[in-house]
């Protein structure tokens, strides 16, 4: 039986309340290092946004593209909504995701 794939699409914050940052990746644990490395984007960089608040997954990679589209389009508070639903209080769900090792981004 074939593996089947798993598309992320999430959203990471620079802190509680702060800039958001909407994205896709098949590679969820591989993103959010690159994230944190400052090596996600330039826009992730400059506005130090590395903490992952909230995500959701597919197996089907154009439902996931379709998904982050929408939420890009969203109000801000309809995006703080959606975090806060899942994730009450902003915790970073990476560090829960891939171990304490991982610790605290350092940027």
């Amino acid at each position: 039986m074939p593996h089947e794939r798993i598309y992320f699409v999430y959203i990471i914050a620079s802190k509680p309340q702060g800039t958001l940052y909407i994205g896709v990746t098949s590679d969820i644990y591989r993103r959010m290092i690159e994230h944190r490395d400052g090596r996600g984007s330039a826009f992730t960089r400059k506005y130090k946004i590395h903490t992952l608040m909230w995500f959701e997954t597919f197996t089907d990679i154009q439902a996931a593209i379709q998904r982050e589209k929408s939420l890009k389009l969203w109000p801000r508070a309809w995006k703080v909504n959606l975090i806060e639903r899942d994730n009450p209080h902003w915790q970073d769900l990476f560090v829960a995701m891939a171990g304490p090792d991982t610790g605290p981004a350092t940027i």
